[in-house]
């Protein structure tokens, strides 16, 4: 089956208040954001009326209604009640023509299968078999008893819907070719339109928002149209279904035969539940029950917007005030139902969830802390009523871990004391008007200030704010900038100094270099002693060559004369033996 609620992911994170407002948990959270289980899901609406994102949004049938219609098909809108009191009119015949206008071949009343419907509640009634009959006009209650209380599905009158009825009647007048739209202001009718046990009837459902809007985009205005009459079957008191108590009192017009049941009303979510649950306790026997999920009848309708449409007291008042309390004409009623088998089966639908054995809900309440009775805070911040039950959504695979707001704050806050006690590099935070708001421990080691001590003090009266009130005005970031405090023995730190948008705070980190950079300085000082030697040991080398040259050259010198003279004595020798 199609979505009919269909979800935007991209919204919906670590909210859960559709969890919380769902009263038979039909939502999953998955990687955080919520789903809808259809198998589990009555379609009362609630998650739709309460998301504060929107990300839950109503698939419409609207842009198929219209592409049917331009298309040149046989379109027949069957009409809901309520919109007596939910379509602005001065007479109910204007609404016909408007919609005749969009383009709709016929326009119908689905009071007039109402008035099936309660001529086969009157029958049940005086037939008087059952023990209880509980009428099954409202699809999110069928829902409620066949998923989540398959045990009373005996007492469900075996009857089709109003809507369901009045396809049937519309499909026999019209044949099959025809497409036949509902309109009305529940959701559960998509749901209900496709059941298999009667398929074939319903081609679309709109709802009063999607009718306005089109109205809107054509220019057509309801209270300007011209008066055009429902010529079929008046339904009478029949068009008081949608309001509290108007399916007992279309009962009780028709009726001619007392009957001995008790007949009641109840509606809302809580109520309903409540009723289911009385009803399996055994606490009730012969009573007749109206039932409608939506508190004041289908008038208040999840698609019905508070904001647009007047109070459902009001138009209750209204209807009661105005539709007489007349019988449908009985011949023309029996024509209308010839041929038609109005009957419905109801079965159990009750999904097959692994139920925890009470070793696993208490490994999974270990795993969020609780590991005493007392550790259950039963808080609801989750969704669930108790830290047990969802204990065992999480065994169902319904929840996670980190629904429990309590215990993940509990984590973060343990989370960020721990590095804010053992971390290394000081954390430092302050507001702008440099007032500190978060400092770590190591900080009495840098500074010599304590956490207490610091927390009530501003930067400035230890540190120069500067580089803090730079970051404030320019929004800029400083990364990696080397600062040294010659106020606490020559401290160096490595600074990171970011603004925090969100919180209008600047955090900053502060990583001690002091044993680096000292260490650069005496790396620094030994490569000064070295040159210094280096220079020394060459000075000296270039005397000893000065000294040994100066040597060598007098040797030379000496050594030059000394051959000089040799060489003239030999020369003054051999002159004179010539002589001779």
């Amino acid at each position: 089956m199609k979505k009919i609620i269909d979800f935007k992911a991209t919204k919906c994170k670590h909210c859960y208040k559709c969890v919380r407002n769902c009263d038979v948990k039909a939502i999953t959270i998955k990687d955080e954001r919520a789903e809808i289980m259809p198998d589990h899901c009555i379609l009362c609406g609630h998650c739709l009326q309460v998301c504060p994102q929107s990300a839950k949004t109503l698939v419409s049938d609207l842009d198929m209604v219209r592409y049917m219609i331009k298309r040149g098909e046989t379109v027949i809108v069957s009409i809901a009640p309520s919109y007596m009191g939910l379509l602005k009119h001065r007479t109910i015949g204007q609404i016909n023509t408007a919609l005749r206008k969009l383009g709709f071949a016929d326009v119908r009343e689905t009071s007039e299968g109402a008035a099936v419907v309660t001529a086969a509640y009157d029958q049940l009634l005086k037939e008087g078999s059952m023990e209880n009959i509980i009428t099954t006009c409202c699809p999110s209650v069928n829902d409620l008893i066949e998923i989540y209380y398959p045990q009373l599905v005996p007492f469900m009158a075996p009857v089709v819907s109003p809507m369901v009825a009045h396809g049937m009647m519309l499909r026999k007048e019209y044949g099959r070719n025809a497409k036949i739209v509902f309109l009305g202001p529940c959701i559960a009718k998509k749901k209900e339109a496709a059941d298999e046990r009667h398929p074939g009837y319903i081609d679309a459902v709109l709802n009063f928002n999607d009718i306005n809007q089109w109205l809107d985009a054509e220019g057509i205005d309801i209270s300007s149209c011209e008066d055009t009459p429902f010529k079929q079957l008046d339904p009478k008191v029949n068009r008081l279904y949608p309001i509290t108590n108007g399916v007992v009192n279309s009962v009780l017009a028709t009726q001619k035969k007392v009957d001995h049941y008790h007949k009641f009303y109840v509606h809302g979510t809580k109520n309903c539940i409540d009723l289911c649950e009385s009803l399996t306790r055994g606490e009730l026997s012969g009573c007749f029950i109206e039932v409608n999920m939506c508190s004041g009848g289908c008038v208040k309708g999840p698609t019905v917007e508070d904001d647009k449409f007047i109070s459902r007291f009001r138009i209750k008042l209204d209807m009661e005030e105005n539709i007489p309390r007349d019988p449908v004409d009985e011949d023309g009623l029996a024509k209308a139902m010839e041929g038609i088998d109005f009957k419905k089966r109801f079965d159990n639908r009750a999904p097959k969830d692994p139920i925890p054995t009470e070793e696993e809900i208490r490994q999974i309440l270990a795993e969020i802390g609780k590991t005493k009775p007392e550790d259950e805070l039963n808080c609801g911040a989750c969704g669930y009523p108790t830290c047990r039950e969802k204990a065992i959504a999480v065994f169902q695979k319904k929840a996670e871990l980190g629904m429990c707001i309590p215990y993940m704050h509990d984590k973060a806050e343990s989370l960020a004391n721990l590095v804010m006690e053992t971390s290394p590099n000081l954390v430092l935070i302050v507001d702008r008007d440099m007032k500190i708001k978060e400092y770590s421990a190591v900080g009495e080691k840098f500074f010599g200030k304590t956490r207490q001590e610091a927390l009530q003090m501003y930067l400035y009266e230890f540190i120069d704010p500067t580089d803090f009130e730079w970051v404030f005005e320019t929004k800029n970031n400083i990364h990696g900038k080397k600062v040294t405090y010659s106020d606490y023995n020559d401290l160096a730190t490595l600074q990171n100094i970011v603004y925090v948008e969100k919180e209008d705070v600047v955090l900053a980190t502060f990583i001690d270099t002091t044993k680096e950079e000292q260490q650069v300085r005496q790396d620094y000082e030994r490569k000064l002693e070295t040159i210094d030697l280096a220079q020394k040991v060459i000075h000296k080398q270039m005397m000893v060559a000065q000294e040994i040259a100066g040597l060598l050259g007098e040797t030379t010198a000496d050594t030059k004369t000394t051959l000089t003279k040799l060489c003239q004595s030999l020369l003054e020798d051999g002159s004179e033996s010539e002589v001779k």
